[in-house]
């Protein structure tokens, strides 16, 4: 029998495998949507999730990262696999403040909060592909699972990487140190049975804002007896558009968004303070240091000039998700030979959002990918961070079974072209 004619009998063995497993790895997904936590407080999350781990016998840590991390180590098979290092595959955890308008039987069962961002599938993909791989015979390759708190925010991945879950057993991680990483999102706007990435930047860098402009306090009939914050807010905001649109080139990407302005009592009261809450998004390291540099010179110099003063509180989280073009091409291969090539998309730019999975990646090669979820023949599928947004269960099957192809290759450094090794059937 010929190797490809032997890989496409492991491909089948792992299809079979996840099929059976369906059932179960979809019900998970409910029941942890139907039980959202926010960031840093995901404490019945992980108990589900190391129940899971736990019952399929393989080494389990709890308690990372403020509590709720949980890691989980899945060992190679053979000697030769053991002495590798492991392949980290990774899931976060969190929901988000939301009032979820999914009507859906598995609907939040917690007043405010709702997974909107489809973390429940990112978690039981994760635990589905734990599943299918402790029944396959074969593991080349050491796997580490990695389901992380607080992506929301909160930068749970950086304090996981300081913890050091991807030193391996020695310095805080567990099992082999880890040499790549993986992750996925369900994605919208990525049509179901499909994936997409790019090599490079794939998202943005995250860097958040409070502004506190200051004035003095008035009547609203005697503007001129005050100094107005309102009117100065009002100029930053506007002012602060020139970042994008003067300060870099035309074909660079920086985003300033003021997603809120608070301040003021009654309507005929010139308040002594107004505060601007919002983010900035960049694609490189350079433009990253300058939109920050021309933040503080915009918004401090307009204020001055209307009679203010600024208190500015920046924070930078999230560097940009870059991924490796090694691992990525890797990525192409491996998802090319396991999908086929029609369902592997190469993205033609990165997307603003943030991701901190980027953390992951200033440590080890790393790849991140967008799983799609948008139903054929369905013109619009609710967004991420919306309230009707729900993950499509459809997409489960095929998430599993690209993270255990991913977890279950073999990878050349260098970039070498993808060459499937022989499986023995499981």
């Amino acid at each position: 029998m010929s190797s490809h004619a032997i890989e496409a009998r492991a491909q089948d063995r792992v299809r079979d495998v996840i099929q059976s497993e369906l059932t179960h790895i979809v019900d998970l997904r409910r029941r942890l949507h139907a039980a959202p936590e926010l960031q840093f407080e995901e404490s019945r999350t992980a108990e589900i999730v190391a129940e899971e781990l736990r019952a399929l016998g393989i080494g389990v840590r709890t308690g990372l990262c403020r509590g709720t991390g949980v890691v989980a180590y899945i060992p190679a098979t053979d000697a030769e696999g053991a002495a590798r290092p492991a392949v980290a595959l990774r899931g976060d955890m969190d929901a988000l403040p939301i009032v979820e308008r999914t009507g859906k039987p598995w609907a939040s069962k917690t007043e405010g909060l709702m997974h909107a961002c489809g973390h429940d599938g990112h978690m039981a993909v994760l635990v589905g592909a734990a599943r299918a791989l402790v029944r396959l015979d074969e593991r080349p390759n050491p796997v580490l699972l990695i389901f992380q708190p607080a992506e929301e925010g909160g930068g749970g991945a950086n304090i996981m990487c300081r913890q050091g879950v991807l030193r391996g057993e020695a310095e805080g991680g567990l099992g082999n140190p880890v040499g790549r990483i993986f992750g996925l999102h369900g994605w919208p706007n990525v049509p179901l049975g499909s994936v997409a990435t790019k090599p490079g930047a794939l998202m943005a860098s995250v860097d958040d804002f409070i502004v506190k402009v200051e004035g003095v306090q008035a009547h609203g009939a005697y503007p001129h007896q005050g100094r107005d914050p309102v009117l100065a807010a009002a100029h930053c905001v506007t002012a602060l558009q020139q970042v994008a649109s003067r300060n870099v080139g035309p074909l660079d990407s920086v985003v300033v968004t003021v997603g809120q302005i608070q301040g003021g009592t009654a309507n005929n009261i010139i308040p002594g303070e107004v505060t601007l809450v919002g983010t900035v998004r960049t694609l490189t390291p350079a433009n990253r240091a300058l939109a920050r540099q021309r933040f503080f010179e915009v918004v401090e110099g307009t204020a001055r000039a209307c009679g203010c003063s600024a208190q500015i509180d920046y924070v930078e989280n999230f560097p940009v998700t870059a991924n490796d073009p090694g691992l990525t091409a890797h990525f192409f291969d491996v998802a090319r030979a396991t999908i086929g090539g029609a369902k592997v998309v190469t993205l033609d730019a990165p997307t603003m959002g943030g991701e901190d999975f980027a953390f992951y990646g200033q440590h080890v090669p790393a790849c991140f990918f967008f799983l799609g979820l948008k139903p054929d023949g369905v013109e619009r599928m609710p967004g991420l961070h919306q309230p009707d947004f729900d993950f499509n269960d459809d997409a489960l099957p095929m998430g599993v079974r690209l993270m255990v192809a991913l977890a279950t290759a073999h990878y050349t450094p260098a970039g070498a072209p993808f060459e499937p090794k022989p499986k023995r059937r499981a």
